[in-house]
């Protein structure tokens, strides 16, 4: 006799992550912490740049693609999946 109509069951509206915001252009102070930041970062990821400046990934690789063409940054391993960098150590540090 118990088996009468109880409440019905509701359904969860899942896990929401918290959207992220981050900018598709440089802004100037962006652009300025950017160039002062991450050439002094002993491991260089795509994602530890997003995650720090808080910019998009696309933008991201395209910046750290020209700074290591311009010499301030130096490819350790890039596949299409994984791109990691290393800060550029001149030759006079490494005999010190």
């Amino acid at each position: 006799m118990a088996g009468g109509k109880g409440k019905k069951k509701k359904w969860s509206k899942g896990k929401n992550r918290d959207k992220v915001d981050n900018k598709v252009l440089f802004g100037k102070d962006q652009w300025e912490r950017f160039n002062s930041e991450v050439p002094k970062m002993k491991l260089i990821t795509v994602s530890t740049v997003v995650e720090k400046i808080k910019i998009n990934a696309g933008l991201c690789r395209r910046a750290l693609n020209e700074m290591c063409d311009n010499g301030e940054i130096r490819a350790v391993c890039v596949t299409r999946a994984q791109r990691i960098y290393t800060r550029n150590i001149s030759e006079e540090d490494e005999e010190e």
